[in-house]
């Protein structure tokens, strides 16, 4: 019964407790939002898609956008597109590439000796493999991209988050972009290093298995930082089905057909990014951390995963001690 009420809901878009609901929009959830002034937000994945109509509302907002981009031609087309939208928005292009972790540390260092503040880090960046592809670093593309590379971005930027909490007395917020699709994730075949070595791919499961491990990171940092009493707040958010650039490796007829027969149910691009945006900026949300949010609203997610949470984070950050302990200056990885 309670499976049919929630099904109703999303087709109908009724709004649930927070005001809002699968047909919200990103512009009517920061619409009438009085924001504090020189925030800065560093989103992924945001040169397309919900990542692009993320961006583009924040900038018209006001937030100050950090834009990582693989490609920086595009990034900056991204960047003029915007502008002439909202003339006052400040937006950086850096160029990043998070399947590779020589990328990521480059990008880190340079972002940071600009001296800019960091409010709001937003982990959307998404890649779908239909085949089994390595990065230069040897894991299995989609698990390195959507994961790996999101975990190392957040630990290193951690410090500068941290000192701009304490600078402005504002809460920071980190915003890790999972999928409903977690669900489909098996936890017998959850371990770290078959993920990242992928010896029989599955894309798929590939996918599935890095958007729960997108919840349990939130998890496990949002417990880490309430004990250490940090102002910043973590948490997961399923956008919605979405036909956006991450199906572009999976398309074809069959897909194409799916699409088509589902149009109905699935949500604009402004409507995806509508729960991601309402996490980043709402004040009804201060304090709230390790939460997992779908249309707007924190929702329950299946399981419970605090021991398996510690388990992947232990293992990653070991992973990561071990890997880029030559190429890193001390402490950078805590």
């Amino acid at each position: 019964m309670y499976c049919m009420k929630e099904v109703i809901r999303y087709l109908m878009g009724w709004p649930g407790p927070s005001g809002f609901g699968s047909a919200s929009t990103a512009e009517q959830v920061t619409q009438h939002l009085s924001l504090p002034s020189n925030l800065t937000a560093l989103i992924t994945g945001g040169t397309s898609g919900i990542g692009f109509e993320t961006t583009r509302v924040l900038a018209k907002r006001g937030v100050r956008i950090i834009l990582p981009a693989r490609d920086v031609k595009r990034g900056n087309e991204v960047r003029e597109r915007i502008l002439r939208q909202s003339p006052a928005a400040e937006i950086y292009v850096l160029e990043l590439d998070l399947s590779s972790l020589s990328s990521i540390l480059c990008f880190c260092s340079y972002f940071l000796s600009l001296g800019l503040p960091l409010n709001i880090l937003i982990n959307n960046a998404g890649k779908f493999s239909r085949k089994l592809q390595l990065t230069e670093d040897k894991y299995e593309l989609t698990f390195a991209t959507n994961y790996l590379g999101h975990f190392v971005l957040t630990e290193v930027l951690l410090p500068k988050m941290k000192e701009t909490a304490k600078e402005t007395g504002r809460q920071g917020r980190i915003i890790n972009v999972s999928s409903m699709i977690h669900k489909w994730a098996n936890r017998e075949e959850f371990h770290l290093y078959d993920m990242l070595k992928s010896k029989d791919y599955n894309a798929t499961r590939a996918y599935a298995q890095s958007k729960l491990a997108n919840i349990l990171h939130a998890k496990e940092i949002a417990k880490q930082l309430k004990e250490k009493r940090v102002e910043i707040t973590i948490n997961a958010v399923h956008p919605g089905i979405v036909k956006t650039g991450i199906i572009r490796d999976h398309k074809g007829f069959v897909t194409d057909c799916i699409f088509f027969i589902a149009s109905r149910l699935l949500k604009s691009t402004s409507q995806g990014a509508a729960t991601t945006c309402y996490v980043a900026l709402s004040p009804k949300l201060e304090g709230i951390s390790g939460k997992y949010f779908e249309d707007c609203n924190e929702c329950s997610c299946r399981g419970d995963y605090d021991r398996m949470a510690r388990v992947l984070w232990e293992e990653t950050h070991a992973l990561l001690q071990r890997k880029l302990r030559s190429r890193m200056k001390h402490g950078i990885i805590t």
